[in-house]
């Protein structure tokens, strides 16, 4: 018994089961085309999971209650700014990490070079600015993974939490505080 592989009817049968419909208001494909359609239907997932970042403990935002129009309708606005920031925060890292060629741990201490914000909060947990009077004298408990994400978020980030207080993470390479 010999086999031969049917062409067509390979292609007949990926054609009937390969369909996917997306619906969209732009019928001019000169505006739209049908990638593009299917490309921005696919990147609904970052939305999704910024949502699923409001709705997160950690957020507190399950633990309000507004009754008056207008302050529901600023609440909405700086959760929105919020989801902002936290997305070009996941983003800017993200993305000096890849440049830099450069991983961090995730939960499971396998080194990763897509984190994710909340994960990165998680990892900031515990850090202490200790104050004398109303003046900040030190940060507590900056370790170096704090370091270096900071180094990779961006110079200013870097000075707001280490070389301001101390920390020289660019002329050592590590926390000055640290022996």
């Amino acid at each position: 018994m010999v086999f031969v592989e049917d062409k067509s009817a390979i292609e007949k049968e990926t054609l009937r089961k390969g369909k996917f419909i997306v619906a969209t208001n732009e019928l001019n494909s000169e505006k739209l085309s049908d990638e593009e359609a299917l490309k921005a239907y696919k990147e609904q997932q970052h939305v999704e999971r910024g949502f699923r970042f409001l709705k997160d403990p950690m957020f507190f935002a399950h633990s309000m209650f507004l009754e008056n129009e207008d302050r529901i309708v600023a609440m909405v606005m700086v959760m929105g700014l919020a989801l902002m920031v936290y997305s070009l925060a996941e983003h800017k890292l993200r993305e000096a990490l890849e440049k830099g060629n450069e991983t961090i741990p995730d939960q499971k201490k396998k080194q990763t070079k897509k984190p994710t914000m909340r994960r990165v909060f998680q990892v900031f947990e515990g850090i202490t600015v200790l104050y004398r009077g109303s003046k900040m004298v030190a940060i507590l408990n900056l370790r170096p993974i704090h370091g270096k994400i900071l180094a990779l978020l961006g110079r200013e980030y870097e000075r707001m939490y280490c070389t301001d207080y101390g920390y020289d993470l660019r002329a050592t390479g590590k926390l000055a505080n640290q022996k």
